[in-house]
């Protein structure tokens, strides 16, 4: 699958709440969401621009591989999840064989949805409120199409600035180095 994802900083949950509203999108759910990234032995992820995780959620445990973004306006990449049954045994295995855990990413999220988009407003602790959109691809297909709508909807909703393709990951990293 290729996720295509794009994130803003935002100035307020209740006013991005009101707007998906005005424009019919339907609130699917709220999950709290705990991950835990991973440094790897062989390569520097913030050089190859990859992303190894354990995500809990308030039903589900997943590991989830990420790969480079395929363009420069997104956060376009391939994305493989799998789920497993114990985070604790996933971290044990990759300690084990030489990975070291980097930072842990806590947030409350609340997804929309809208036509075939995935909308997800999120308090992530340490940083300012943030609204993500995304559309799953099949590979091959049309990347920067979906970009676009991705941008469009923003627009819709009154975003035009505040646009972020670095992860929340990195964007506590760079608070801790300010």
């Amino acid at each position: 699958m290729i996720e295509v994802e794009v994130k803003a900083k935002i100035d307020d949950f209740k006013e991005m709440e009101e707007r998906l509203s005005k424009i019919g999108a339907a609130k699917s759910k709220n999950e709290f969401q705990e991950d835990i990234y991973f440094a790897s032995p062989i390569v520097d992820f913030a050089q190859t621009d990859e992303a190894l995780r354990i995500r809990t959620t308030n039903n589900d445990i997943f590991i989830t591989y990420k790969g480079p973004k395929l363009n420069s306006e997104a956060k376009t990449r391939k994305e493989v999840e799998m789920s497993i049954e114990s985070a604790k045994k996933a971290k044990d295995i990759f300690e084990e064989i030489g990975f070291k855990e980097a930072r842990t990413v806590r947030k409350n999220r609340q997804y929309y949805t809208y036509e075939n988009f995935e909308i997800s407003l999120d308090d992530v602790e340490g940083l300012d409120p943030y609204m993500e959109i995304e559309i799953a691809l099949e590979d091959g297909s049309d990347y920067d199409d979906a970009q676009n709508k991705i941008f469009e909807l923003f627009e819709k909703l009154g975003v035009t600035d505040g646009f972020e393709r670095t992860s929340y990951m990195e964007l506590l990293e760079n608070l801790n180095n300010e």
